[in-house]
């Protein structure tokens, strides 16, 4: 069987696991936010936490209980790394130096899980289990709740009340990502992920001498990092690494894992609106553009010329022959356009084009499918856009959902789109222009500033991938991918929630002969089309300036 053969038949694989899980799960994640009740174990973390679940929170309120939550998993987080080195399970780590600390705090609380360190040299099993694992299930959650707050937006009339945070906080953490993670983790160790609290041990190689290794609860992190769309990992190799990821299955799985959750909230957003077509119409366009964009990246990463590369099927540096140009191409594409940002080949290592196809999935916003919750609230701000627009050129006041789309709503949407480029575009050139640490470019030219372009763009849209040819573990990098992630996280939830309450309060408008049909296929070409090209008026200079010029040189 040919590599392209191969690579395909995993793609049709994907596609046909996700349909098959689409509409149960999606209607399950429906009922779980839909539910009156609450199971007795979730009443004893009410309590524990002093919250009343059936009190509905206003966005002000909602915003402010989000925040809350998020600054103090950050300061525990902080001094758990801080403390690391008097902690029991350690293995004789010392503790994190104040930069990193900061650094990996935000990255996991953000749901970014950028690491600019080596996992399995830094951190003892109490931070990457108490900690790290911890911050995977509950970032995952709080991005999950904010979506569902705007969903209620547009399905809820003449009232201000959107939820209430903990309650969808503490149901998206039990009900869905720990049962769905823990079946994936069993999953994952029969594969053969290995998951254990062993210590460090010496390890025989093949060319002789050895060399320390430990282990550690590798398949359980595992399992949520790619089902929160968290990334990171217990290894430096990250997913390229067979502790984690073991073989062609493996990556096959993780990959569904990667994309299960994001599609299937387009079915749970269709069920809480009363209307699936709707969901179809998100959904047909987030798979449209995913899609798309995996069958670009595997042709320019099988188009290859030269002997090397035409014996070894396609461009294999930086790739695991485990999974191949095909299974990489796909993972790679699926991390990108999601803000999982794991990977299990260097996007560095790309043939240039590929390498941008991974920058500009991220700078679409990652909605297609998106993150845990943040692809579904950051598409539908862009379906909202896309209905303005539609209504400027027929000359009608846009509505979608029977909601009215009037200059508030705009503003804020206007604001949620400007405020990722802007710090990703702003940073770049602060990196670029200032005298940043020498060590920290490995590469000059057109390559070198697409790594750093690549470092914000994945801070800023909360990704955590990385080209690996840039050294960002130094004070200036470490903080300003800190405050890059986040600002990139919270600032855009800021404009959600104030968009979600301002429609939950208007009347709904009839429909009429005029009203644009926002779930048939016209909508869904629209959308994609304003997508892509807001992204691309947007991002085009500085893509000109780094993958663009390497690819075409």
């Amino acid at each position: 069987m040919s590599p392209v053969t191969a690579g395909v038949l995993q793609l049709l694989a994907l596609i046909g696991a996700l349909a098959l899980v689409y509409i149960p799960f999606g209607n399950y994640m429906a009922r779980v936010y839909s539910s009156a009740k609450h199971l007795r174990v979730e009443r004893w973390i009410y309590k524990g936490i002093g919250a009343d679940p059936d009190t509905e929170m206003t966005w002000p309120a909602y915003l402010r209980a989000v925040l809350a939550f998020s600054a103090v998993g950050v300061l525990f987080l902080y001094l758990l790394q801080r403390l690391q080195g008097v902690l029991p399970g350690s293995m004789g780590f010392s503790s994190v130096n104040p930069a990193q600390s900061f650094n990996t705090a935000v990255s996991f609380v953000t749901n970014t899980n950028w690491q600019s360190y080596y996992g399995e040299q830094t951190m003892g099993h109490v931070v990457q289990t108490a900690g790290l694992a911890v911050q995977n299930f509950v970032s995952a959650a709080v991005g999950m709740a904010v979506a569902v707050a705007l969903v209620r937006g547009f399905a809820r009339s003449r009232t201000g009340a959107l939820g209430n945070f903990w309650s969808d906080l503490v149901r998206g953490t039990l009900r869905i990502l720990v049962p769905v993670a823990a079946v994936a983790a069993v999953v994952l160790v029969a594969c053969g992920a290995i998951q254990n609290f062993s210590g460090i041990h010496e390890v025989g190689q093949f060319m002789g001498g050895s060399q320390q290794w430990n282990g550690g609860a590798v398949a359980s992190q595992e399992a949520i990092k790619e089902l929160g769309t968290n990334g990171g990992g217990y290894f430096n190799a990250n997913s390229a690494h067979p502790f984690e990821n073991p073989n062609a299955f493996t990556n096959l799985f993780e990959i569904f894992l990667i994309l299960v959750i994001p599609f299937s909230l387009t079915r749970t957003f269709g069920v809480m609106v009363g209307s699936v077509k709707q969901g179809y119409a998100i959904l047909a366009t987030m798979f449209t553009i995913w899609l798309g964009f995996t069958a670009l990246m595997m042709w320019t990463e099988f188009a290859h010329h030269g002997p090397a590369l035409q014996a070894a099927g396609g461009a294999m540096e930086g790739k695991e022959v485990r999974f191949g140009v095909g299974g990489s191409s796909i993972f790679a594409v699926s991390t990108t356009l999601t803000s999982t940002g794991a990977v299990d080949s260097f996007h560095s290592s790309f043939t240039g084009l590929g390498g941008g196809i991974t920058m500009l999935g991220m700078m679409l916003g990652e909605i297609a499918p998106g993150g845990t919750g943040s692809g579904l609230y950051g598409i539908l701000i862009m379906a909202v856009i896309a209905v303005f627009i539609a209504g400027l050129m027929v000359g009608r006041t846009p509505e979608y959902l029977g909601k009215k789309i009037g200059g508030r709503e705009m503003k804020l949407a206007a604001a949620y789109i400007l405020i990722t480029p802007a710090l990703v575009l702003v940073f770049t050139a602060a990196s670029m222009a200032l005298p940043t640490p020498p060590n920290s470019m490995l590469n000059s030219g057109a390559h070198g500033f697409s790594e750093v372009l690549y470092a914000f763009t994945s801070a800023a849209n909360n990704n955590g991938s990385a080209f690996a040819g840039l050294n960002a573990n130094t004070d200036w990098y470490n903080t300003m991918t800190g405050l890059a992630m986040l600002l990139g996280r919270f600032l855009p939830m800021v404009f959600v929630l104030a968009l979600a309450g301002s429609l939950a309060e208007q009347q709904p408008v009839p429909v009429t002969a005029g009203t644009l049909r926002t779930e048939k296929p016209l909508f869904t070409g629209l959308l994609v089309g304003a997508i892509l090209i807001i992204t691309g008026l947007t991002y085009f200079p500085a893509l000109a300036l780094g993958p663009l010029a390497e690819g075409l040189a």
